[in-house]
């Protein structure tokens, strides 16, 4: 794994929000940060190895008062794990999958970031097993349906294809795709699919059509190239034409509002030294959903 170049943020280096140890117990934090710096499978940009330390390094930037919901979540404890290290497919699901069971198991709210897609198969499984009829809200620009892909079924061209193989989910709804290949046409859940060509920022209504779609408890997967590729260029494939950041603001607080987000991972930052803007981007995207879901919890503490 290549180190990423730290700054100048506050608190402690290596701690998202570079929080100090009042906020930042294994045992008693609430939230759990788990950083999973893999990237074997990625076919364009690489570097998706380098995204959680990036997204961390930012975080120590972020006001931790967020402002739409008056609340201070971090009050509620973010502990950041060590990294989940691994050098192959299986040997990532398999710990992974150990360590998300762990800290599920414990009641607390786990993060996971990655590193390439391929990641988010091990925290939804664990969260599945807990959680009968679990829903999935995929936010993305690519519908990652392919059965396999350059001969490997584990590559994060296929991790959603993987996903439907998980029993008793009870639905998974996909935003913001707009790039597929054509034999993952015949696999597309239209009724569940919102393209982004048909999400205006200034009509809403499709927002309440993703919410009728998702079950009582859901669990987010944000590829970060679900963005515009004017908001996100670190990614892996940087697509034209995405979301905005506040009409999927919009959508993450509806969601909590709605539902109950039990988990999440954010996925694919892939990033360049000389552009931090995407870095914090990703880093308030992870507050802004914490923020959402636990605002109320943190006011009443």
């Amino acid at each position: 794994m290549e180190s990423y170049p730290t700054g100048q943020g506050h608190g402690v280096e290596g701690r998202y929000a570079g929080l100090p140890d009042e906020f930042c117990h294994a045992r008693h934090s609430q939230i759990v940060i788990l950083p999973v710096p893999f990237d074997l499978t990625t076919t364009y940009q690489q570097g998706a190895q380098n995204g959680p330390a990036a997204l961390i390094e930012a975080s120590r930037h972020l006001e931790l008062y967020d402002i739409e919901t008056d609340s201070e979540v971090y009050q509620l404890g973010i502990h950041t794990a060590s990294p989940v290290l691994a050098d192959s497919c299986d040997h990532l699901r398999d710990e992974l999958y150990r360590q998300a069971n762990y800290y599920i198991q414990k009641g607390q709210f786990l993060v996971t970031l990655g590193g390439e897609h391929s990641i988010s198969f091990s925290p939804i499984r664990a969260y599945a097993n807990l959680y009968p009829n679990l829903s999935i809200l995929q936010i993305d620009a690519h519908a990652d349906l392919q059965d396999t892909y350059e001969g490997n079924p584990w590559s994060h061209a296929c991790i959603m294809a993987r996903v439907r193989e998980i029993p008793r989910l009870s639905s998974i709804v996909a935003v913001g795709i707009r790039s597929m290949s054509a034999e993952e046409v015949p696999f597309v859940d239209k009724n569940n699919t919102f393209f982004a060509h048909d999400l205006h920022p200034a009509d809403d209504t499709w927002i309440d059509q993703v919410v009728e779609r998702l079950g009582p408890h859901v669990y987010i997967t944000f590829d970060l190239d679900a963005f515009d590729s004017s908001l996100m260029p670190s990614t892996g494939t940087p697509e034209p034409g995405g979301l905005q950041w506040n009409q999927t603001m919009r959508l993450l607080k509806r969601v909590a509002q709605k539902k109950q987000i039990v988990g999440c991972d954010v996925v694919e930052l892939c990033p360049n030294p000389s552009l931090v803007a995407p870095d914090y981007l990703a880093a308030k995207l992870v507050y802004k959903i914490l923020s959402y879901q636990f605002h109320q919890q943190a006011k009443n503490r």
